[in-house]
């Protein structure tokens, strides 16, 4: 397999880039390159783009820290098993009406389902041994308590990130197996970074991160079953 680890910044990910640095793998069994994207959909697009275009991996994982729609989950790594563009639409009159809503697509186009991009990778989100959750990407970090309330409500995330839609829309474009991992560095709210713990997410990150592509390694082909 030709694998793909990807995170927004270096920080994120260094632990298991060092990991892979000093590891076997590359050598016998999986090939495994990292690519650093850049922060936010643009720049996650146009890597993930120029490097399908290059060489199309067999698997993409993407890893990062977050934000947590709900207190008292510091630290906690979680699988994306959805994912939802969280202001690809409009605000107006307190509310937020998506592109499906205002009737500029479908619910059910492709990629989309039920307004969802779905990870169907079943036996790949189980082998990450993680929590399967629901996450937004969005193009600005939510700190508005009525926003965030709005979210809760109506969409029902668990983590908001910046750049997990745009994997999972081109992954499902492209017909390429692929997993979001997150990190929960801070609660949804007021950037009070003295509250935040970015050190401890990345640790807990990366050991769950190391161990999947130990998993990973003792596999002979991809998971790709979606059932």
């Amino acid at each position: 397999m030709f694998i793909v680890l990807t995170a927004a910044t270096t920080f994120e990910i260094q632990p298991a880039i060092d990991f892979l640095q000093k590891s076997p793998f590359g050598t016998d069994r999986h090939e495994i390159h990292w690519l650093i994207t850049g922060v936010g959909a643009l720049a996650t697009s146009h890597s993930l783009m120029r490097q399908i275009g290059r060489r199309k991996p067999d698997l993409i994982l993407q890893a990062g820290i977050a934000g947590c729609f709900m207190n008292g989950h510091l630290g906690e790594v979680v699988a994306i098993k959805e994912d939802i563009p969280g202001d690809l639409g409009v605000w107006e009159e307190g509310a937020f009406k998506s592109l499906f809503e205002l009737n500029l697509a479908g619910k059910d186009t492709p990629p989309f389902s039920n307004g969802l991009l779905p990870n169907p990778h079943k036996t790949l989100l189980t082998l990450s041994r993680l929590p399967q959750v629901r996450a937004i990407s969005v193009n600005e970090i939510t700190t508005e308590k009525s926003r965030i309330q709005w979210y809760q409500q109506n969409i029902t995330p668990f983590v908001e990130s910046m750049e997990g839609a745009s994997l999972h829309y081109i992954c499902l474009q492209e017909n390429i197996c692929f997993l979001q991992m997150r990190s929960i560095s801070n609660d949804m709210g007021v950037r009070d970074k003295s509250k935040w713990d970015i050190k401890g997410a990345i640790v807990n990150l990366n050991q769950h991160l190391i161990g999947l592509l130990q998993s990973l390694h003792q596999q002979e082909s991809l998971p790709l079953t979606t059932k």
